[in-house]
C-alpha cells in the first residue's frame, strides 16, 4: 500500500503509511461503534419505557422548575381573579368626645365579602362595633351606605347588607378538610387604605384559642386557623381563599408585630356557615345556648383545685363581666346542672382546651336535645339538655 500524506493546519507535510492509516482507521471504525452502540442504547431503552407505556417529553430541570412556579402563579392568579369582585372594603365612623369635650368624628376600616347577590356581606363583630355609620365600596369602585342586619352572640362575626343587585358572591369551602402547610391566600382592605390587597401563605396550624384585644375590650376566641399569611389592620372581615377559590375561613387577628412575624388568626367557615345560613333564612343569627359561663379546665387547674377530671368546662361565675354561674330558668338548670360542677363531653363529643363548650355546642340548633355527661361533686351523671336560643354573648 503506497503512503499517503496530507498537509495539517501548520502547513506541516505529514505522511501515513499503512501502519498509520490502519491505526487511523481502527481510531475512526471504533469512534463509529461507540456512536453506534450509544444510539442502539438509547434506542433500546426508548423501545423498553414506551413498551412499559412511559411518555418521554425532554424536560431539563430548569424547565420543570419553571413550569411548576408557573403553575402555583397561575392558580393564584386565578383565584385573585374569581374572589376579587366579592370582596368589599368597608369605611366606619361615629362621633365621639375628647377630653375636653370636643367632638370630632373618627373613623376605622374593615374588610368583608358578599355572601348574597342581593347585598348580604360578612365581616367581623369588631369592624361594626367600632362605627355608627358604615359605607361600603365594591371592587369596581361603587360606593354604598350599609347597615347592620346581624351580629353572633358566640363570635367575631357580623353581616351588613346594602341595597343592590347582580352582586358576584363567594363560594364557602369546608374549612374541615385544611391541611397545616396548604396554601392560602388572604384580601382585604390593609391599613384600611390599600383596598384588596391580596397576600399568600400557608396554614400553619388549626384549632388555636387566643384572647383578641379590641376597641370594646377582650373576647376568648377557639378553633381558629393559624396561618403565615399577612393580614394587617384593616384586613379584619376579608376572607382566607384556598386554591379552589373558596372562602374557608375569616381573618380576624394577628399577633402583636412587636413580639411575632407571620402569626395571623382566622375564623373556620365551618364555625361560622350555620350563623350565615340563618341571615339568609330568618334575618338575623340565632345559636344555642346552655345557659352556663364557664372556664376551660386544664392539667394544671385540675391539679391546683384537686378537681375529679383534667379536661371539659367548670361551670363558674365570672366576676370580670358579673354573669351567674347558672342562668335561673335556662336549659342546664332546667336540667340540673350547677356551679362547679365539670362538664366533659356534649354527645359523646369530649371537651377540651381546643374543643370548648362554646365550640361544640355552636354546632347544634335551639331546639335540638344533647346528651350532657358531667361531674357533681366527683360523682359522674348524664342527662339529657334541650338547648335554646342564645339571648347574650357572654353566655354559653
Amino acid at each position: 500500500m503506497k503512503n499517503v500524506s496530507y498537509t495539517d493546519e501548520l502547513g506541516n507535510v505529514v505522511k501515513i503509511g499503512p501502519k498509520n492509516k490502519i491505526k487511523l482507521i481502527a481510531i475512526t471504525s471504533l469512534g463509529i461503534l461507540i456512536m453506534l452502540t450509544g444510539a442502539l442504547g438509547g434506542a433500546v431503552t426508548v423501545y423498553v419505557l414506551q413498551k412499559q407505556g412511559k411518555n418521554l417529553p425532554i424536560i431539563s430541570i430548569t424547565e420543570k422548575k419553571e413550569k411548576l412556579i408557573l403553575e402555583e402563579s397561575s392558580a393564584f392568579i386565578d383565584v385573585v381573579k374569581n374572589v376579587k369582585p366579592s370582596v368589599v372594603s368597608i369605611t366606619t365612623s361615629q362621633n365621639v368626645q375628647d377630653y375636653f369635650g370636643q367632638t370630632y368624628e373618627q373613623t376605622g376600616g374593615g374588610t368583608g365579602f358578599i355572601i348574597t347577590s342581593d347585598g348580604l356581606i360578612v365581616t367581623n363583630k369588631h369592624v361594626v362595633e367600632s362605627g355608627s355609620k358604615f359605607t361600603v365600596v365594591t371592587n369596581d369602585g361603587q360606593s354604598y351606605p350599609a347597615e347592620v342586619k346581624a351580629i353572633d352572640p358566640s363570635n367575631d362575626l357580623a353581616v351588613i347588607k346594602i341595597d343592590a343587585k347582580g352582586l358576584p358572591v363567594v363560594n364557602l369551602g369546608d374549612s374541615s378538610k385544611l391541611e397545616v402547610g396548604q396554601w392560602v391566600l388572604a384580601i382585604g382592605n390593609a391599613l384600611g387604605e390599600y383596598q384588596n390587597t391580596v397576600t399568600v401563605g400557608v396554614i400553619s396550624a388549626k384549632d388555636r384559642a387566643i384572647t383578641a384585644e379590641g376597641t370594646n375590650g377582650s373576647e376568648r376566641l377557639e378553633g381558629l386557623l393559624q396561618t403565615d399569611t399577612a393580614i394587617n389592620s384593616g384586613n379584619s372581615g376579608g376572607p382566607l381563599l384556598n386554591l379552589a377559590g373558596e372562602v374557608v375561613g375569616i381573618n380576624t387577628a394577628v399577633a402583636a408585630k412587636t413580639t411575632a412575624e407571620g402569626i395571623g388568626f382566622a375564623i373556620p367557615t365551618n364555625t361560622i356557615i350555620s350563623a350565615i345560613d340563618s341571615v339568609k333564612k330568618t334575618g338575623k343569627i340565632i345559636r344555642p345556648y346552655l345557659g352556663v359561663s364557664y372556664i376551660n379546665v386544664t392539667k394544671e387547674l385540675a391539679k391546683s383545685a384537686n378537681l375529679a377530671v383534667d379536661h371539659g368546662a367548670l361551670i363558674y361565675r365570672s366576676s370580670s363581666n358579673g354573669s351567674v354561674a347558672v342562668v335561673p330558668g335556662g336549659p342546664a338548670d332546667k336540667a340540673g346542672i350547677a356551679e362547679n360542677d365539670i362538664i366533659v363531653s356534649i354527645n359523646g363529643e369530649d371537651l377540651s382546651e381546643t374543643n370548648s363548650l362554646r365550640t361544640v355546642v355552636a354546632q347544634y340548633a335551639p331546639g335540638d336535645e344533647v346528651e350532657v355527661v358531667y361531674y357533681n361533686k366527683g360523682e359522674k351523671k348524664t342527662v339529657k339538655v334541650k338547648l335554646e336560643e342564645s339571648k347574650s354573648s357572654t353566655m354559653n
